[in-house]
């Protein structure tokens, strides 16, 4: 069903291994340029599908506003959405790394769990990225085809 895309998110987000693997210094250089606080200011997608990304029951429109704070250099952070209306108050711990070809990746920590032992997680393409801004683009398949969801975010703080 067009309207009811979460199931297809959970799937295909929980079939996406993530893990703390090094990486390629060259990516890892280019990335620590994302260390810092980051907002989320739109979710860009085709609204005729019903988008709850990153398993948290909400809507895509909830992460606007979000804040993310990244710290490459142990590859930890987290989001936190602000909450109000329909939206859930979230605080969420997190680790990523970065794959070859711009591959963003990153995996939720729930309490009193490891990242080593965390094996699902979710990945994104950095699409675009400047000192103040970047975009990371997300392909999640739905009745055969693939929604396209783009996340845009704008620092916030600390480079």
């Amino acid at each position: 069903m067009k309207n009811l895309l979460l199931a297809g998110i959970v799937g295909a987000a929980m079939t996406v291994s993530c893990s703390t693997a090094k990486t390629a210094q060259t990516d890892r250089a280019e990335f620590l340029k994302l260390k810092g606080d980051w907002e989320i200011t739109s979710v860009n997608y085709d609204k005729n599908y019903k988008v709850k990304p990153f398993d948290e029951g909400a809507d895509a429109q909830c992460f606007v506003g979000s804040h993310w704070r990244l710290i490459p250099n142990n590859w930890s952070g987290s989001y936190t959405i602000n909450g109000g209306g329909d939206c859930p108050s979230v605080i969420q711990p997190i680790k990523f790394e970065v794959g070859a070809g711009n591959e963003f990746k990153f995996k939720k920590l729930m309490e009193g769990s490891k990242a080593k032992a965390v094996t699902a997680g979710y990945s994104l393409n950095l699409i675009s990225q400047t000192a103040d801004q970047f975009s990371l683009e997300q392909n999640i398949p739905s009745n055969g085809e693939n929604v396209r969801v783009v996340y845009n975010f704008e620092r916030t703080g600390m480079k």
